[in-house]
């Protein structure tokens, strides 16, 4: 497939990349229908870039059969409304059997979620990503770049080897890093978004990122849409006053490694009667205190 094909799969990265979570049921399945209601609310807010199976999403603590239905429920919910980017990874068989069944059902695009693995050397992290671009040559393929030992220039031999990996989701927390990983790889060549959603978005804007990921957008998806309305249009200021408001919520998804980066979230979502607050191990719910503050940020949104 040509670039100019990728040309609708580079728009949608540039843009609100939304990670929808995963709720549970009461006997701890999937919850499917408060699932479909959650994307629904994503679509009518206006966002269009959906990962199902990204880390907000659980991704690791889902059976392989829970990964294959969330994409399936995204596929179907979306219907046509937005674009999907679907978290794929492990051992490589599986990340593309996973790949593969995203394109069946029609996403056009992939995520790579970084190797989860002791020993990860710079060819092998291409020759994992090239296994997995060359198994869907039709789908945009989106590396998740979560290591800081890796250089752009091994990011542009991976894309000379398969032109599919158009973009990429960028998470090492280091704006400097960013910048010169973006320029060593090739600036224009791909579209670059802020893994580490917003409280990196400016900073990491500043230095030619032109999408986000996003948590927070389950619950407040309009915050989310103004910050990357502020930010297309060069409004620092209006961009770091949505960073203000947004910045004690992630500082408690962040907080200890990020801990509680799915469980704040969630806290959130249930304060407000949208799914139930439960999260897999090795997550864990919160505190009573870190409740009652995550429900008084939310409330707060005016949501």
């Amino acid at each position: 497939m040509s670039s100019e094909s990728f040309e609708t799969q580079r728009a949608a990265l540039a843009d609100v990349v939304a990670i929808p979570v995963t709720p549970f049921a009461e006997d701890g399945s999937v919850d499917q229908d408060a699932h479909r209601a959650l994307l629904r609310r994503l679509l009518d807010a206006g966002i269009t870039t959906l990962t199902p199976n990204g880390n907000t999403g659980e991704f690791y603590a889902l059976s392989p059969e829970e990964r294959r239905l969330v994409t399936e429920l995204t596929v179907d919910e979306a219907g046509g409304r937005a674009n999907l980017l679907v978290g794929v990874g492990h051992d490589v068989p599986t990340a593309v059997a996973c790949a593969r069944h995203a394109r069946e059902l029609g996403a056009g695009m992939v995520m790579v979620h970084q190797p989860v693995h002791p020993y990860v050397s710079q060819g092998g992290w291409i020759d994992y990503h090239r296994a997995i671009a060359s198994a869907v040559p039709e789908l945009g393929v989106v590396p998740y770049i979560r290591n800081a030992q890796l250089s752009g220039e091994r990011l542009a031999e991976l894309a000379d080897a398969c032109p599919n990996v158009i973009g990429v989701k960028y998470a090492v927390p280091d704006a400097a890093k960013f910048a010169a990983f973006a320029r060593d790889a090739g600036l224009e060549r791909f579209v670059w978004v802020a893994g580490l959603a917003e409280p990196y978005a400016p900073s990491y804007f500043s230095a030619g990122a032109t999408g986000f990921t996003s948590g927070l957008v389950n619950v407040a998806p309009a915050v989310s849409l103004n910050m990357i309305e502020a930010l297309r249009s060069g409004d620092y200021p209006a961009a770091m006053k949505v960073w203000e408001q947004i910045r004690r919520f992630e500082e408690l998804r962040a907080a200890n490694g990020s801990a509680d980066n799915v469980t704040v979230v969630k806290e959130a979502l249930a304060s407000l009667g949208l799914c139930r607050r439960e999260v897999r191990p090795p997550s864990r719910e919160l505190s009573e205190a870190g409740r009652a503050e995550v429900a008084a940020i939310a409330a707060g949104w005016s949501i």
